[in-house]
């Protein structure tokens, strides 16, 4: 008496079935709640961006008009009058030369803790030499000293030294408080790229400098990129620092806060220099923003 036949499986019955009890399957309610969280986005987006656009509708009213109403009455027809004159005046009091040297402030205070900290982050993460861990948590602790106590002993060291450009003061002080989230930021980046790429570069006899500037620096550009927007945003938009060590010399924050005159009656003025300082750091973000979130989360998570 032979055996009765074993029923083929229905293969495609089976995969469906894994597939549906799979955990790495996506959840059949991800489509209908990617919409709400889409309007949700676009609700906070656009509430962000109102300010922005309220500040550039209004630097373009005159003084009577930003007085007696607010910058939305543009929207009803009422209070629409287009005028360059708050801008004139602005650029006339000084904020043309403010914002060259912002720029020349922003950009070397933004270039030099990068440089600097990016050799010390590889140091920390691929080096062996005594007291590297500790040498990194004093780096890492620096973070939490507070600017306003270091100014004395800075202006008495930039005297002992001999330092007198505007310049050069700034540049050290932004350079020397950035530091520590720079070399945070790019040790963790550094220290999570794989060691076999490190050590094939021995092998082939590159030298420390040679693996740092021809292997690391490229595949480190989003984490360079993520500081690079950190720090030009924060010397870009600085005050304290700039007032403090700029006697000559004007940046647009300063210039910016003496645009009210002494007893506040040029307030009317200051939507147009700030959307004048505001310019700068948008397209820096918005140019290196692509880089921003892949540059701070990686390293964070071993593979």
């Amino acid at each position: 008496m032979s055996a009765a036949p074993t029923p083929a499986p229905d293969t495609d019955t089976d995969t469906a079935t894994e597939d549906a009890a799979s955990p790495l399957a996506p959840p059949k309610e991800a489509s209908r709640g990617s919409w709400p969280v889409r309007l949700g986005l676009i609700l906070v987006i656009a509430i962000w961006t109102i300010p922005t656009v309220g500040l550039l509708v209004a630097s373009f009213r005159d003084r009577d008009l930003t007085r007696t109403s607010g910058w939305w009455t543009v929207f009803t027809g009422e209070g629409f009058n287009v005028t360059l004159d708050n801008y004139a005046q602005v650029l006339g009091a000084g904020m043309g030369d403010a914002f060259i040297n912002s720029l020349t402030v922003a950009v070397p205070a933004t270039v030099i803790p990068i440089l600097a900290a990016a050799f010390a982050a590889y140091a920390f993460s691929w080096m062996e030499f005594p007291g590297r861990e500790w040498l990194f948590v004093l780096f890492v602790g620096l973070l939490v000293v507070p600017l306003q106590v270091a100014f004395i002993p800075i202006t008495r060291m930039y005297v002992n030294l001999g330092i007198t450009s505007d310049f050069v003061k700034v540049w050290l002080a932004h350079a020397g408080f950035g530091m520590p989230l720079a070399v945070y930021i790019l040790r963790n980046y550094i220290g999570s790229l794989p060691r076999e790429v490190i050590e094939s570069a021995k092998v082939d006899g590159a030298s420390h400098f040679e693996t740092f500037w021809r292997l690391i620096i490229p595949l480190s550009v989003p984490a360079l990129a993520a500081f690079a927007i950190f720090q030009f945003l924060w010397t870009w938009n600085d005050f304290l620092v700039a007032l403090v060590f700029m006697v000559d010399n004007e940046v647009v924050t300063v210039t910016l806060a003496e645009l009210v005159g002494s007893r506040g009656q040029d307030w009317h003025l200051l939507t147009s220099g700030a959307f004048i300082t505001v310019v700068v750091p948008l397209i820096v973000f918005f140019g290196l923003q692509r880089f921003f979130v892949r540059g701070l989360t990686a390293g964070s998570v071993k593979g």
